[in-house]
């Protein structure tokens, strides 16, 4: 305990350091359109163009723009735009036709502000730029800087202060949960220093690992609320194991130590294997969903992957040490005996309490139970069908930060897309090499114009300027309608699909579309396209987990089945709610149309990964009842009298956890924490308590089945 208390200090003393390394989400997808775009902004041949456009937002009540106290003000801020490293270009208002960069009632202003950088470097540019802008306001002009970086900055702070805020309501509820299903006090407090303790080496980790993994601040919310809830669910499985053991054993005054060792030995033997297991198949869901060539899910996964790992150190060695040194005294501050766990005070294998008269209850009519309860999580599923992904920066939630103050002074005087535009790089390869001179009237050009040009009747679009560089020419579009809304991703279609293929075939060159809307389009493709893929691994590799584990055939094909349908039925309660906006008042957002591109596919693999928790710890005790007993309806309630008590506790707190998270201002919080806690709460009622009991009465002695031949050849594993 004394190394775990050490590591404990060092990784608390990381966290800060860690916190200040976050950086922007990065939604590139590897090789596509808009990833090339980058890399060409980005590059020698586009030099001051940058990887990343920006704007600086002029605003006075009492001055026009045209007052030398409001030019004093953007001269200075131009100057101290201009003195930040990474920045490649800054266009004054001043500069140019008014058009676009001075509003009609002349009290506001844009400034166009080129970054460069990766989205590391961006974000800390961003940052830096945003606080220099800050710095030179001044005589009644504001100035505020926004863009996808400078969003991403103020949606870090506001994501960090909602993850702490929704912890302050989960983690006691979490803690009155642990008290009424341990009845004890001292128990209840355990798993929450185990779920503590791995959550610090999680971050030291991650820390350690910050040169080589981009970590933003949603999934380090995200990593915070996995490692609360599954090292809460650990050490709740293991703790009322031990104290299972403890109750069988004699009240002795000697041999203390040996009973208390022995409890351990039996609770890591069994239940601790049961986790072991399960975080295992959580890993191996989660390399599912690498095949998926982009940043935001290899981030993902390496962090969710890490936060199980570090649980399970926790859970695996320093719970142990804690159990056994505790003894008989985890129950200090024991509740009445009737509030007690009726394993704590019977112990036997076999008990006909509460829950094993609902499981028995449950195969009285097994066919009518199983029936109603498909019929009910296929209605949930059925909005499926019209699923959307897309990519939501929630602007309106940061209206109180600097860059939500600039984007709603764009949408209000300019134009909301001013944040975000489209950035079209045309370039003729045939002419690379001509001297610059001469590349400036090349096709790319003429193309560049042919697509400006069709464009400025769609109402979509606000504007567009042109601008040759020695290797192409950039064609910059404003959005009339916001950067992450889907008429700007049919922006993007549009002149993919229709408008660039002409010019193309006309003038012989490449037309690519990149920005920020583009990059939430490719990864939205990309998501989509890959679910195949992703479904056929993680389907396979828990087909071969839970038939080792199992040793049969039914219950593996079972099992998927049945998460399969929790899984789509909470996937379409998230579109029946945040897409389709059924209840958006009463949980304070406004729907985007959309769902947030990387949440089905993330919390697919992340939940069929934690709900092997609950199958192995629910099927693994109805085996051993089965193997003792060989009565099937017997064994199935002494399964479910044994883990329904665990099971919906650990339910419970993971509920009380995720769903905590509703209460953020960010949308995409409120997604995946109302994702998790829906499926969490299916999947321990509907599904372990309904229909698993429903369905092992249907199939009777069928659930044992295993040919021979197979069996020989399956290595042998113990579970709890």
């Amino acid at each position: 305990m004394l190394g775990w208390l050490l590591a404990a200090i060092v990784c608390a003393g990381l966290y800060p350091g860690l916190k200040a390394a976050l950086s922007a989400p990065d939604y590139t997808v590897d090789g596509s359109e808009s990833a090339q775009v980058e890399s060409l902004l980005g590059g020698a041949g586009f030099h001051g163009a940058g990887s990343e456009q920006d704007a600086i937002v002029f605003f006075s009540r009492e001055h026009r723009v045209t007052d030398p106290a409001y030019r004093v003000v953007v001269s200075r801020v131009m100057r101290a735009a201009r003195s930040r490293a990474g920045v490649v270009g800054v266009d004054s208002p001043y500069a140019g036709p008014p058009a676009g960069r001075i509003s009609a009632d002349q009290h506001a202003a844009v400034a166009h502000v080129a970054l460069a950088g990766d989205a590391r470097e961006r974000f800390s540019r961003a940052e830096g730029l945003q606080a220099a802008v800050a710095q030179a306001n001044g005589a009644g002009v504001s100035a505020w800087m926004t863009g996808f970086s400078p969003l991403a900055k103020d949606l870090a702070q506001t994501e960090s202060r909602d993850g702490e805020r929704a912890e302050t309501i989960g983690v006691p509820v979490a803690l009155l949960v642990l008290l009424l299903a341990l009845g004890a006090l001292s128990a209840a407090l355990v798993p929450l220093l185990i779920s503590g303790a791995g959550l610090l080496l999680t971050f030291g980790l991650m820390a350690g690992l910050e040169n080589v993994l981009r970590l933003d601040a949603f999934m380090l919310t995200i990593v915070t609320m996995i490692g609360i809830g599954i090292g809460i669910d650990y050490s709740l499985f293991i703790v009322s194991r031990f104290r299972e053991e403890l109750a069988r054993s004699p009240e002795t005054p000697r041999g203390e130590r040996r009973r208390n060792a022995q409890a351990v030995g039996v609770a890591l033997a069994t239940s601790g294997r049961t986790i072991l297991y399960s975080g295992t198949i959580v890993g191996l869901s989660l390399t599912s969903v690498l095949v998926i060539p982009a940043p935001i899910f290899r981030e993902f996964v390496v962090g969710t992957a890490a936060t199980v790992l570090c649980t399970l150190l926790a859970a695996l060695t320093l719970l142990p040490a804690m159990l056994a040194h505790m003894g008989r005294r985890i129950n200090a501050g024991s509740l009445p005996a009737r509030m007690q766990p009726s394993n704590i005070r019977r112990g036997e294998l076999s008990g006909q309490g509460g829950w094993a008269r609902w499981a028995l209850a449950m195969m009285r009519r097994p066919i009518v139970v199983a029936l109603c309860v498909s019929a009910l999580l296929f209605a949930a599923a059925g909005s499926i069908s019209h699923l959307r992904y897309g990519i939501n920066l929630d602007v309106p939630a940061l209206s109180s930060t600097p860059s939500g103050k600039a984007s709603q002074v764009l949408a209000r005087s300019f134009s909301p897309g001013a944040m975000g535009p489209l950035e079209v790089v045309v370039t003729d390869a045939s002419r690379a090499g001509e001297p610059i001179s001469k590349a400036r009237s090349d096709p790319a050009k003429t193309a560049a114009s042919s697509l400006a040009r069709e464009l400025r009747g769609d109402r979509r679009v606000a504007g567009s300027a042109i601008k040759s560089y020695p290797t192409g020419v950039l064609l910059t579009v404003l959005p009339a309608v916001a950067v992450d809304s889907l008429a700007a991703g049919a922006l993007v279609h549009h002149v993919r699909s229709e408008l660039a293929p002409a010019v193309e075939a006309q003038d012989g060159v490449t037309a690519l579309v990149g920005g920020w809307t583009a990059q939430g389009v490719d990864a939205s493709n990309v998501t989509s396209g890959m679910l195949p893929d992703v479904l056929a691994i993680t389907l396979g590799l828990a087909f071969v987990f839970l038939l080792v584990v199992f040793r049969s055939l039914v219950l593996p094909i079972k099992a998927i089945a049945m998460n399969l349908l929790a899984t789509s039925a909470t996937l379409g309660l998230v579109v029946l709610i945040f897409q389709d906006g059924h209840g958006q008042g009463l949980l304070g957002f406004s729907s985007a149309g959309f769902i947030q591109t990387f949440l089905p596919l993330s919390m697919f693999v992340l939940l069929f990964g934690l709900s092997m928790d609950y199958e192995v710890f629910l099927i693994r005790r109805m085996q051993e009842a089965w193997q003792e007993t060989g009565d099937n309806r017997r064994a199935v309630a002494s399964g479910v009298e044994h883990t329904a008590r665990p099971i919906s506790a650990a339910a419970a707190i993971m509920v009380a956890v995720f769903g905590s998270f509703v209460t953020a201002n960010i949308l995409e919080l409120k997604e995946f924490g109302f994702a998790l806690a829906a499926a969490i709460a299916i999947d321990a009622t509907l599904i372990r308590l309904m229909l698993v009991p429903s369905l092992m009465c249907l199939l009777g002695e069928r659930n044992w089945w295993l040919p021979k031949r197979l069996a020989r050849r399956l290595p042998l594993l113990e579970v709890d």
